[in-house]
């Protein structure tokens, strides 16, 4: 991007009525087969008419193709079984009901990249796509194969890798690693975490970002930030290891987090994309709400490195209050790159 201030979203968008349970996350869909495919389709036109409307610079899918960030995935690679299931608690939050690991793990077809190529056919935008990172993939099945959370890493990372050659051959221009675990897992991101995400990103000529918040607005993950104190300082335990990484953007959870922004300093030299919406309330920010945080943000981060982005995905929330807060994020930036243009 040659824009200052290029702005972005995190990751989802809410999924409309025909496709899917509105303002639900990880509804199952409402359609298959042909018909399905062609209801996504749809979807995916609507989500970037909406970042188009509102001025978004870096578009995607919205995760419009995607009824889960990790397991849509897993679905399509060998040595997963989605009928045996276990109960598991995620990242230390909350118990869920997850596929098993029952064999060697492999990606024998693209998953995304059909879709990928239908986004780059609708736009000449810089697009960016989201693929879950290894360690958060281990985080969200049951182990009854390697018995060893990192040796499936390491198993994921090849699929990952596969995935994303291919979609960078698509066009896609920015290809995002989800890793929410980063922020829970801080001795095995060091030891050999960062190591497997650097395996997903092997040979990729596009740019590379890790995405690392504090979850979706869901009551485990609120409930688990109140127990964090005035003060989140779980970056800092994991932003040394990725500034020596080849990881070229960083999105963050900033906006009404306590994470102390001065852990940007950190990660200096990193394009940043500065988490400046809050997808955990309804309440849609104000422009200048926008510009304040991306002004303190600036304290720590070259003007020509931050992004201006959401803090997570918006699919639990209303299309409605997504709109607006797309809109905010867009004026916000503007407000802060006039500043900075004179």
């Amino acid at each position: 991007m040659t824009r200052l201030l290029p702005t972005s979203t995190a990751g989802s968008l809410p999924k409309p009525s025909w496709l899917a349970e509105p303002e639900t996350l990880w509804s199952p869909w409402k359609l298959d087969g042909a018909a399905l495919t062609e209801a996504k389709e749809d979807a995916l036109r609507v989500a970037l008419c909406e970042q188009q409307a509102a001025g978004i610079d870096i578009v995607s899918d919205g995760e419009q193709t995607r009824q889960h960030f990790v397991t849509t995935f897993i679905e399509h690679l060998e040595g997963v079984d989605f009928e045996k299931r276990e109960t598991v608690t995620i990242r230390n939050r909350y118990e869920a009901s997850v596929p098993t690991v029952v064999g060697e793990v492999s990606r024998q077809k693209p998953v995304f990249v059909e879709d990928a190529k239908f986004l780059r056919a609708q736009t000449s935008a810089p697009i960016k796509w989201a693929l879950p990172g290894p360690m958060t993939m281990i985080d969200t099945l049951y182990d009854a194969h390697y018995k060893s959370r990192e040796k499936l890493a390491w198993e994921f990372a090849v699929a990952l890798n596969e995935e994303a050659r291919e979609l960078q051959e698509a066009g896609v221009d920015i290809i995002q690693f989800d890793e929410p675990a980063f922020n829970v897992f801080f001795e095995e991101v060091n030891d050999w975490g960062m190591a497997t995400l650097e395996r997903a990103m092997e040979g990729l000529t596009c740019e590379k970002a890790v995405h690392i918040c504090y979850g979706y607005g869901i009551k485990a993950n609120t409930d688990w930030k109140k127990t964090l104190g005035q003060e989140w300082r779980q970056y800092e335990e994991i932003f040394p290891s990725i500034r020596k990484s080849s990881v070229d953007l960083v999105s963050l959870e900033c906006h009404n987090s306590h994470v102390p922004m001065d852990l940007i300093e950190l990660i200096r030299g990193k394009k940043v994309m500065v988490g400046a919406i809050d997808v955990a309330s309804n309440v849609i920010e104000k422009p200048e709400d926008v510009a304040a945080t991306l002004r303190e943000a600036l304290n720590f981060v070259d003007a020509d490195k931050l992004y201006p982005c959401t803090n997570c995905g918006m699919a639990p929330l209303s299309r409605d209050v997504a709109r607006g807060k797309l809109a905010a994020l867009v004026s916000g930036a503007a407000i802060v790159r006039s500043e900075l243009q004179g």
